[in-house]
């Protein structure tokens, strides 16, 4: 597999905007990517990737991902 880096830059307009539309009051999900998404660069993980192969998921993204998930008391279900 290969690595498809992630882009941890600013959200989409778009995004943002559905985001503030179906969460008017806010979520934790927000702060906490704000707070912690540069520690979940790619960088570091891209020399256990090769240059070849189909992309993988973004290792920053399910790191991210598995962060948001243990801050809200989710199981893997």
């Amino acid at each position: 597999m290969s690595l498809e880096s992630w882009d941890d830059g600013e959200a989409p307009e778009l995004t943002a905007r559905v985001v503030r539309a179906s969460f008017p009051k806010g979520t934790l999900a927000v702060p906490v990517r704000e707070a912690l998404g540069p520690l979940f660069e790619d960088k570091p993980f891209a020399e256990a990737f090769s240059t070849r192969g189909r992309p993988a998921v973004s290792p920053g993204a399910l790191a991210l991902a598995s962060v948001l998930q243990y801050a809200e008391g989710l199981t893997d279900r």
